[in-house]
């Protein structure tokens, strides 16, 4: 007999209402004794006033008290752009709203987790991919070089509409990535949690010999480490073999 529920560790996810694709990666990447447990929060499209709609007082606080009724060992809030869009700081301000419903479950944001998985590498200048609209795109490269990354290369696929986002293609990513990294780059950052990547990472990292960090993937490896678990991921990047100091 085997037990799949978490008794190793249990992960909540704050995760957009229309979004499909966060919770199949997050199970995709679970090792044994790891359970998954999600509540939505309402979400327009992704756009800037989208996004700003989602994030004003009382949604994420309601998600987060809802999910704290569960005894978890770490939480994450499963939106990128809506961390970073309010440029350097916001994520620590997304995640301190969550903690102040939460108690003393460990949590992190999207944003947050992709800051520490690309500063485990060491890794100064990268290439930043995304979906997005023009003026998201430019918010998140604003972001990341607000927090000490050179920007090399930076480009979003002008989409907006949630369930067009979860559509997406892995083979299309994969592309876009390829296409878009600079040469110089020493790292690769994939943005947003409704855009498959998690399949990709693994040729990604082997085709452009730089790691490759998606939001997805760097989340759950954040809530992995915040839950105190240290177990060997194989097929989903060289970020599984980092640690936090």
């Amino acid at each position: 007999m085997k037990d799949y529920t978490g008794w190793r560790a249990r992960i909540g996810l704050i995760y957009m209402a229309s979004s499909t694709v966060m919770e199949p990666e997050f199970h995709a990447m679970a090792p044994e004794g790891v359970s998954i447990h999600t509540t939505r929060i309402p979400f327009l499209n992704a756009s800037s006033d989208g996004i700003r709609s989602m994030m004003s007082e009382g949604p994420l606080e309601d998600a987060a008290r809802l999910l704290a009724t569960a005894p978890l060992t770490a939480a994450v809030f499963g939106g990128t752009s809506a961390s970073f869009l309010e440029g350097k700081g916001f994520n620590d301000v997304v995640a301190d709203r969550m903690r102040a419903v939460m108690g003393d479950i460990p949590v992190t944001t999207a944003s947050s987790a992709a800051l520490l998985a690309l500063r485990s590498f060491g890794v100064k200048r990268i290439s930043f991919v995304g979906p997005y609209i023009e003026e998201v795109t430019q918010r998140g490269q604003a972001f990341f070089a607000a927090n000490g990354f050179d920007i090399l290369a930076a480009d979003g696929l002008g989409i907006t509409g949630d369930i067009e986002l979860g559509e997406i293609p892995l083979e299309r990513v994969y592309d876009f990535a390829r296409r878009t990294v600079h040469p110089e780059s020493e790292a690769v950052f994939i943005s947003c949690t409704n855009m498959r990547s998690v399949g990709a990472i693994a040729a990604l990292e082997q085709d452009l010999g730089i790691p490759v960090i998606s939001a997805i993937q760097a989340s759950f490896w954040h809530t992995l480490m915040l839950s105190g678990v240290h177990a060997p991921i194989e097929g989903f990047g060289s970020l599984f073999g980092q640690r936090l100091d």
